[in-house]
């Protein structure tokens, strides 16, 4: 976002910068592809939501796109609710649903492992997002650790896809039909995350963001990919050492050590065509029979809920309290049975 931090501090500091005549801005709290993400307070209700600003300045405005796509996927599990969009002061303002952290941040919460049943409690979750996403003939092409968000209070286990600001569209929606195969396209979206195809300047479709999620899910598996950490002069230069690293990596060695469903969904999502709608249930399948096959129970414990509980517990002790305070995470609700029978 293109705001010196300096006016930044001031317009937090002052606490004046009201949106829609109810929104008041309190602090930053992150950053999205093209703007900062701000906690904000409705000073009627006490309510606490989440207000993306862009400059009025931006030299590609992207948060007017992005807010009419939220509109196209309200209702959709796992989209945030989008409250409100226009302009303020010197700003392009969306006001949306506050979350919880991203999985980068539960990742490094975690010490930067999860366990495999963590993992695939979160790939189903994360390919119902992409699926649905898809359903509206939408690309997200940027699906990453940072994109991904759980929900708050009773939406606690809930995982939330965000940012669309790189969405495109891949079909008409009323015809179906598809957008043509191009090549010398420009890399959109995370070098580290990227498919093959999208690093050799291959037009997005369907298949590229499932690919990105299977390097995802490896992320979490081992902790870090071999592409990390490559050293170049250049950003392009670094891009072309990913992409070298990436294809010279057999699917096999990157999943090595982790069971086969992990190498039989990546060698899958590379085998699909331009065009080809990709089966998802076939895929969720393969995790969900995977996970029943290791014999955990489906209950929402995620590795950071136990993590929680114990900080919460020892907490608790040191202020000579009986037990953890709060909620626990492992209980279901409508949505958790909703998405468990999909």
């Amino acid at each position: 976002m293109e705001m010196s931090k300096g006016a930044s501090l001031a317009l937090i500091r002052a606490q004046e910068f009201i949106i829609a005549s109810k929104y008041r801005l309190v602090r930053k709290i992150g950053s999205g592809s093209f703007g900062d993400i701000y906690l904000a307070i409705n000073i009627v209700t006490g309510e606490e939501v989440a207000v993306k600003l862009e400059s009025l300045k931006a030299r590609h405005p992207q948060l007017l796109y992005e807010s009419k796509l939220y509109k196209i996927l309200q209702g959709g599990l796992g989209i945030p609710h989008c409250r409100y969009y226009g302009q303020e002061r010197d700003y392009n303002v969306l006001v949306m649903d506050l979350l919880g952290p991203s999985l980068e941040d539960l990742f490094n919460f975690c010490s930067r492992r999860f366990t495999m049943k963590t993992v695939l409690m979160l790939a189903d979750q994360m390919l119902g997002r992409i699926e649905y996403v898809h359903s509206k003939s939408f690309i997200h092409r940027d699906i990453k650790p940072d994109n991904y968000l759980m929900g708050i209070g009773r939406h606690c286990n809930k995982l939330f896809l965000i940012d669309f600001g790189l969405a495109k569209k891949f079909r008409d929606s009323r015809t179906r039909l598809h957008i043509p195969y191009r090549e010398d396209k420009n890399l959109t979206g995370t070098a580290r995350y990227a498919s093959i195809n999208a690093h050799l300047g291959i037009e997005q479709s369907r298949r590229d963001d499932m690919e990105s999620l299977g390097y995802v899910l490896m992320y979490f598996n081992r902790g870090s990919l071999p592409w990390q950490g490559l050293k170049a002069a250049t950003k392009k230069q670094k891009y072309e050492k990913i992409s070298e690293r990436k294809m010279s990596t057999p699917v096999e060695v990157l999943c090595k050590g982790f069971p086969a469903e992990f190498a039989m969904y990546l060698n899958y999502c590379r085998g699909l065509r331009f065009e080809e709608a990709p089966d998802y249930m076939y895929l969720r399948q393969l995790f969900r029979i995977l996970f029943r096959t290791l014999n955990h129970q489906y209950d929402y414990t995620f590795d950071w809920t136990m993590l929680k509980q114990k900080a919460a517990a020892a907490s608790a002790a040191a202020m000579g309290k009986a037990g953890p305070s709060g909620a626990t995470a492992g209980g279901t609700t409508e949505e958790h049975d909703r998405e468990r029978n999909k």
